[in-house]
């Protein structure tokens, strides 16, 4: 009988404790609901998107971070980084991040652009600097130039700009859900929470997902 009562006692303190998780994160509140949703990559999928910029002390904090909760998503979530642009610089190292992307060199290059804007504080500012990055790592000049110019380079920056301004991105790093969600450390409590409110979006939106 006293086991019994323990355990109606236990079921009593678990459900409003279940219930404030359920209520925890609000719109307007926890993140931001986009008034017009921008088109996923991947509507089968609940699309994740860090923006960042190499140049960002709280992005390479938050990198760390990032890069473990990324590992653990379900297979249905769909991440990937956006770089923010919206001066010279921050331009330059997204394009830099996009060359790294077309010669399947970013995870080699990654964190080392990170510790040299924020830890070695090395002013990367124009295309013979970032050239320069990308000579340590076996990328010549004529390789680098005939990438930095192309096509699918020059595209993506494009399309990156265009949807870091759809998301109405208000600094770095945030993140959007499904197009749908921006989430920000100032909303979000913290850069721990953005990562939280994320989930909870993740797992809100994937019972809309199509039926496979």
């Amino acid at each position: 009988m006293k086991l019994l009562s323990m355990f109606f006692l236990a079921l009593v303190l678990l459900v409003p404790s279940l219930n404030v998780n359920a209520r925890s994160y609000e719109a307007g509140k926890h993140y931001e609901v986009l008034p017009k949703p921008v088109v996923t990559r991947n509507k089968n999928k609940v699309e994740v998107v860090e923006v960042f910029w190499y140049g960002c002390s709280h992005c390479f904090a938050f990198e760390p971070m990032v890069s473990a909760w990324k590992a653990k998503l379900p297979a249905y979530a769909d991440f990937h980084q956006v770089p923010a642009m919206w001066n010279a610089p921050m331009k330059l190292h997204a394009q830099g991040f996009y060359v790294a992307k077309s010669l399947g060199m970013l995870d080699k290059i990654h964190q080392p652009f990170f510790s040299l804007l924020n830890v070695e504080k090395k002013r990367v500012n124009d295309k013979e600097a970032l050239a320069a990055f990308f000579a340590r790592f076996g990328v010549d000049k004529a390789t680098f130039d005939k990438t930095f110019n192309s096509f699918g380079v020059t595209s993506q920056l494009s399309l990156a700009e265009s949807r870091a301004a759809s998301y109405r991105i208000q600094g770095t790093p945030e993140m959007i859900v499904n197009g749908k969600y921006r989430i920000s450390s100032s909303m979000a409590g913290s850069q721990a929470g953005m990562l939280d409110v994320a989930s909870f979006l993740i797992e809100k939106e994937q019972a809309a997902l199509p039926k496979q």
